[in-house]
């Protein structure tokens, strides 16, 4: 997933609760919900980040050495600005983009 091209915003953005309870009826459950969207993505951009860092990793023990990599630092920029994941999440949450389910409803039914 490409999240740059992402809509959710940069900075902190105040929510209306009731906007956040509606699929689940519970604000609760829509931000656990929101909790375990928002691990999987940084998850997944802190795999991104070191599949792409492994690249410039130097194998040696000396400490007199030190490479400033021009690559390096615009890779860590870029994802110095993404929006954080807990704000990624939230907006996939509220675009309908997040799937969940809930199996102890789907039991009792």
């Amino acid at each position: 997933m490409d999240y740059k091209k992402s809509k959710a915003p940069v900075n902190t953005v105040t929510r209306n609760i009731m906007d956040l309870c509606k699929e689940t009826g519970n604000i609760y459950e829509s931000v656990a919900i929101i909790s375990k969207r928002a691990n999987q993505i940084s998850a997944e951009i802190k795999q991104d980040l070191s599949k792409k860092l492994a690249e410039f990793a130097s194998y040696n023990d000396s400490l007199e050495e030190v490479f400033e990599n021009r690559e390096q630092i615009e890779i860590s920029r870029y994802y110095e600005k993404l929006p954080k994941a807990s704000l990624l999440a939230t907006q996939e949450f509220i675009t309908g983009q997040v799937y969940f389910r809930d199996p102890s409803k789907e039991s009792q039914d």
